[in-house]
């Protein structure tokens, strides 16, 4: 089974904190829905003979798109993939563009699945990060979702958030709890060089929270999550049982999927394929039936790298045979020394054909893979 992932390159305005690809500028959004309708057939060999298991779409924020532009990209899905018998469908939704009319027609298309970037439910929080939305928004858009017959929802939040304590992040955590979400997906809060935070930054007019409180918030998300029977399944996920987010999941477990639309990648267990990032570039090339993409050969190390880092942030860990049989990597011969210093310090645990990392390990997941690297 494999996977499909869309990315729809556009948004209301710009979050002070993005620096994902996508534009303010809508003037041409159906013609590029247009062009992914035309890449998705031109891709559709790409996975071979495997049925789509998961449908995702990403931004940017797919949740603009009209009803007449999303069942165009269904309808072409529809044509020319084959298709799980049952699949999630996941669409990425801002609060404010959650009518009662477009929830509807979100179901009657096929999405069984949302994820909302709420963020915060505190309005002043939602202003400083420079979203379009206010609390009130996410709770009645949440509610709404319920009545239409969405009973796999996902909410987004951020933490690490200058200015924010943390009793003011518990109760955060505890609004959150109160709608009752399938899926939780928490980020420590990034400053990235390219965006509003980044510049601002530069200047001396934002300062980066301290590390130690980022983490003390992490851990009181894990606790009270937990305790209310959400399963911490990957560094920034949480879940009830049996709602871990498939088509991320799948990413983890490196399962094959296409990304279609600028900027997605793909990935076919020989090969990372990149779109370019550039909307007009990509229409043009899709008006001459071309694909605008690089291609990465992966090595047998990169290989290697891939699966330390995507598995060992996940509650499942790392298959030490995995390695051994499909890569030739012992990673206990490689590295027993320093395997034997991450569990006397409580960061990981080591079975005969499994690595884990402990809740305090996870905080330091990518540092630890790539001691691990090949």
């Amino acid at each position: 089974m494999a996977g499909l992932y869309i990315h729809i390159p556009f948004c209301k305005q710009a979050c002070h904190y993005c620096d994902f690809h996508f534009s303010t500028n809508q003037t041409k959004r159906r013609e590029l829905v247009d062009a992914i309708c035309k890449e998705l057939i031109l891709q559709k060999n790409y996975l071979g003979n495997q049925s789509l298991k998961t449908i995702y779409y990403g931004g940017g924020t797919p949740s603009i798109l009209t009803p007449e532009e999303i069942d165009s990209i269904q309808e072409t899905i529809r044509q020319h993939y084959p298709l799980a018998e049952t699949m999630e469908v996941t669409l990425e939704a801002n609060p404010d563009d959650l009518s009662l009319e477009k929830l509807q027609h979100l179901r009657q298309s096929g999405i069984n699945r949302l994820s909302i970037g709420i963020q915060s439910f505190d309005d002043a929080v939602l202003t400083f990060l420079n979203r379009a939305h206010y609390a009130k928004m996410a709770t009645d858009s949440f509610q709404d979702a319920r009545n239409v017959g969405f009973h796999n929802i996902s909410i987004d939040l951020i933490y690490a958030i200058p200015g924010q304590d943390h009793s003011q992040w518990k109760k955060n955590i505890e609004q959150a709890l109160a709608l009752n979400p399938e899926h939780v997906s928490a980020y420590s809060l990034t400053i990235e060089e390219k965006t509003v935070f980044g510049k601002w930054s530069s200047k001396g007019k934002l300062e980066k929270v301290p590390d130690e409180l980022a983490a003390n918030q992490m851990e009181m998300m894990v606790d009270i999550l937990e305790k209310f029977g959400y399963e911490h399944y990957e560094v920034s996920n949480f879940s009830k049982p049996n709602f871990h987010a498939q088509h991320n999941s799948n990413y983890w477990k490196q399962e094959h999927y296409l990304g279609v639309g600028p900027s997605a990648h793909s990935y076919n267990g020989v090969s990372r394929q990149y779109t370019i990032s550039n909307n007009a570039h990509y229409m043009q090339s899709l008006h001459q039936d071309k694909i605008p993409f690089e291609i990465e050969q992966l090595t047998r190390e990169d290989k290697i790298n891939e699966y330390l880092l995507t598995t060992l942030r996940t509650s499942w860990g790392c298959d030490l045979e995995h390695l051994i049989t499909l890569h030739h990597y012992d990673v206990v011969k490689t590295h027993e020394k320093y395997l034997d210093t991450l569990q006397q310090n409580g960061l990981a645990f080591l079975s005969k054909s499994n690595l884990t990392l402990t809740r305090k390990g996870l905080m330091l997941a990518d540092k630890i893979s790539s001691d691990l690297f090949a």
